[in-house]
């Protein structure tokens, strides 16, 4: 996954609806338009009840023109990628893919709730960029010394139980093979998502 930065449309259309602004930004393919309020996605989400907002409400909020209400909420940034809710949606709405278009378009409007989720976010996309995968002391390190220092000395009998395990590694990992590869469709997404 890349963060891309989204630019604003240069002028709003004070008669374009909010909705509309997000299926531009999402795809039509998202189908957020088909959502029909059935609530399986809340009900099928693991990070549900950390949500200040169930997927169902957040879409209605979009539906009702809640802009600003719904780039301030957590529900996006709560989102785990699971795509359990996408996979049982009877409308084939592509929730994560909706909830991926609102954390960039909070990121480009500075709406989001905390820095915390976007930083994460960036300090894992370093990770991917330079490794081709994740580095997990070194995601956690960076992203806990920044947010949450006070809470790395009950993190540490865990850290070290996995590094016992051979579950995670202290040295970071070797880069995949093809990162020139990776590299390009990165770039090409970047692209991609600048010309939309």
């Amino acid at each position: 996954m890349t963060q891309v930065q989204l630019a604003p449309p240069a002028v709003r259309d004070p008669g374009r609806g909010f909705l509309e602004e997000v299926v531009d930004r999402a795809g039509a393919v998202s189908r957020l338009e088909m959502c029909i309020q059935c609530g399986t996605c809340g009900g099928s989400c693991p990070s549900a009840d950390d949500m200040d907002h169930t997927p169902r409400a957040l879409f209605a909020m979009i539906r009702a023109g809640m802009r600003e209400q719904v780039l301030h909420s957590n529900t996006p940034w709560m989102c785990v990628s699971c795509y359990f809710c996408t996979v049982r949606c009877p409308q084939e709405v592509r929730i994560t893919d909706v909830m991926y278009t609102l954390k960039n378009m909070a990121v480009a409007s500075h709406a989001y709730p905390s820095s915390t989720a976007p930083d994460f976010s960036r300090a894992f996309i370093s990770n991917v960029e330079t490794f081709g995968r994740s580095f997990e002391v070194g995601l956690t390190a960076r992203h806990y010394l920044r947010h949450y220092l006070t809470r790395l000395p009950a993190m540490a009998p865990m850290g070290i139980s996995m590094l016992r395990s051979g579950r995670m590694g202290i040295m970071p990992p070797k880069r995949i093979h093809g990162m020139l590869g990776l590299k390009r469709i990165l770039a090409r997404a970047k692209d991609l998502e600048a010309a939309s």
